[in-house]
C-alpha cells in the first residue's frame, strides 16, 4: 500500500500475521520530499521503543586527511546543541531509565536509543537536536580529541584489536578499508575543528539519513515526531534523492600474504584468512553455514579440534565480514607462544578439508539451525529489529521477511557449501600475527 502527502511518501513495507491471522508486526515507511527516510516496525504487545538515526557515512568515505573524522564526529555530537549541553543530553535518557549509545562502522554511523514506549518522542527529540544542531566547539574538539586518543591506546592494548586492524591493513593496505576505524595518533592530532565540521556538513544529509523505530510505536506518530525534531537549522531542506547503494561494482580485490607486529602480550594472537564476498551476494547463506560448521560455535570443527581435543587454546573462531563491494572470511586464534605453528597447521588442514570435501549433511543441518535460531531470537528485542529495518533501507535497498530469509537459509545445500568453500579456500591466504618476538 502507498499513500502520498505533501509532506512524503508512505509505503507498507512487510504485513505479518499468525495463524488467527492477527497482525503480530508491520513495517511503513515514509519518504520525505527532501530524501529523509522513517521507517518503522510495530510491534503489538511489547513496552519498549528502539529508535536510531542511521547516517550512511564511515570511515571509508575519508581521505587520509580525514581518517578518523566519523568517528570523531559521532563522539561530538554528544558534546551539546543549542538547546542542549552535553550533560542535559545524558541526563534526559538517564531519567527515564533509557539506554543510549552510538557506533561508527566502515560504511555508517548509528544514534541509536532504547526506551519505554511513552518516553519515545523524548529520545526521537534528543536524537534529532543532536543531528541537527551539534555545536562543534572548539573547546570540545579539544578535550574529545584526548578521549580518543585514550580509546585509541587502549585498542593497541588489546590482542584481538590489534591482530585484527593488522589483518584488515594487510588485506586492503593502506585505503579507507584498511584503516582503523578510530584513526591513529598522527591523524587525530592533525584533524582540526573546521574539517570536522565540513566533513559534517556535506555528509550528514537528509537524503544520506533513514530513522528507524521499532516496538510498540505508531507510524503516523512517529513521522509527525521527526518531523518536528529534524526541521530545525535548514536541516530539512533541498530536494533530494534518497542515496541508493551501488551493488554493480566489481568486488575488491585483497592482498595476500602475512603482516606482523611486535607487542608485550603473553598470547600470539593470529587472523588467517582470504577474500570473501560482498554483502550483496547470494551466496552469503551458503557462507553462514559454512561459517557455522567451521568456528561458529563449540559443537565447531575449529572449536572442537584445537580445543577441545588438542588444547591449543582457549579462544577460536571463525567470521565473515561483508561490504557493498568486498568481503573477508577468517579464523581467529589466540595460543600460547609455543603453539603458534602447530595451532596454524591445523587452522590450515582444517580449511583445506573443507574446501576439498565441503561439510558433512548433520553439519549442514546443525549450522541451517544455529542460524534460524539465533535470527528468530534475535526478533524478540526491539533494539535488534530497529537495526534490521535501518540497515535494510540504508545499505540493502531490500527487506526481506524473516520466513523469506528462512527460506533462503533452508534451502542451502551441501553442494553450494562445498563449491563455495572451494572458491574461497583455494585463494591465496591473508595472516596477522601479534604477539612476542
Amino acid at each position: 500500500m502507498t499513500s502520498s502527502a505533501s509532506r512524503g511518501v508512505t509505503r507498507t513495507l512487510e504485513t505479518v500475521r499468525d495463524g488467527q491471522g492477527r497482525v503480530t508486526s508491520r513495517v511503513r515507511r515514509t519518504t520525505l520530499p527532501e530524501g529523509l527516510r522513517i521507517v518503522t516496525e510495530q510491534v503489538p504487545g511489547v513496552r519498549s521503543a528502539s529508535v536510531g538515526v542511521w547516517v550512511g557515512v564511515g570511515s571509508r568515505d575519508e581521505t587520509p586527511a580525514l581518517h578518523g573524522c566519523s568517528h570523531f564526529l559521532e563522539h561530538l555530537l554528544f558534546k551539546g546543541t543549542g538547546n542542549r549541553s552535553a550533560m542535559d543530553i545524558s541526563v534526559a535518557l538517564d531519567a527515564v531509565g533509557g539506554e543510549f549509545n552510538a557506533f561508527t562502522a566502515k560504511e555508517y554511523t548509528c544514534f541509536h536509543a532504547r526506551v519505554l514506549d511513552d518516553d519515545l518522542p523524548l529520545a526521537v527529540d534528543v536524537l534529532g537536536d543532536m543531528i541537527t544542531d551539534s555545536l562543534l566547539r572548539e573547546e570540545d574538539v579539544a578535550a574529545e580529541r584526548e578521549v580518543i586518543l585514550d580509546e585509541i591506546a587502549m585498542h593497541d592494548d588489546d590482542p584481538d584489536d590489534v591482530v585484527h586492524n593488522l589483518f584488515a591493513r594487510q588485506a586492503w593496505g593502506d585505503s579507507p578499508l584498511g584503516r582503523p576505524i578510530a584513526g591513529t595518533v598522527d591523524s587525530m592530532t592533525a584533524l582540526t575543528r573546521d574539517q570536522v565540521a565540513r566533513f559534517y556538513r556535506r555528509h550528514y544529509r537528509p537524503a544520506n539519513t533513514v530513522v528507524a523505530a521499532a516496538g510498540n510505536v505508531d507510524h503516523a506518530t512517529v513521522v509527525r515526531l521527526v518531523k518536528a525534531a529534524f526541521d530545525r537549522h535548514g536541516f530539512l531542506e533541498g530536494d533530494e534523492p534518497p542515496v541508493v547503494p551501488d551493488v554493480s561494482r566489481p568486488t575488491r580485490r585483497v592482498h595476500a600474504g602475512t603482516m606482523t607486529a611486535t607487542r608485550p602480550f603473553e598470547q600470539v594472537n593470529l587472523v588467517l584468512g582470504v577474500n570473501g564476498i560482498t554483502r550483496h551476494d547470494d551466496r552469503r547463506y551458503a557462507l553462514g553455514v559454512l561459517n557455522t560448521a567451521l568456528g561458529g560455535g563449540t559443537s565447531s570443527r575449529l572449536f572442537q579440534e584445537v580445543r577441545e581435543l588438542r588444547g591449543l587454546a582457549y579462544s577460536v573462531f571463525s567470521f565473515a565480514s561483508h561490504h557493498h563491494d568486498a568481503g573477508l572470511v577468517g579464523v581467529s586464534v589466540g595460543c600460547l607462544p609455543r603453539r603458534l605453528d602447530e595451532v596454524l597447521g591445523v587452522v590450515r588442514g582444517e580449511l583445506e578439508r573443507a574446501a576439498a570435501d565441503g561439510i558433512t549433511e548433520e553439519e549442514l543441518r546443525r549450522g541451517q539451525g544455529q542460524l534460524r535460531g539465533g535470527l528468530v531470537l534475535g526478533m524478540e528485542d526491539t533494539a535488534s529489529r530497529m537495526s534490521r529495518i535501518g540497515k535494510a533501507e540504508l545499505i540493502y535497498d531490500e527487506l526481506l521477511s524473516l520466513d523469506e530469509v528462512i527460506h533462503r537459509i533452508d534451502t542451502v545445500t551441501l553442494e553450494d557449501v562445498r563449491d563455495l568453500a572451494a572458491t574461497l579456500f583455494r585463494q591465496p591466504e591473508i595472516l596477522a600475527v601479534a604477539g612476542p618476538a
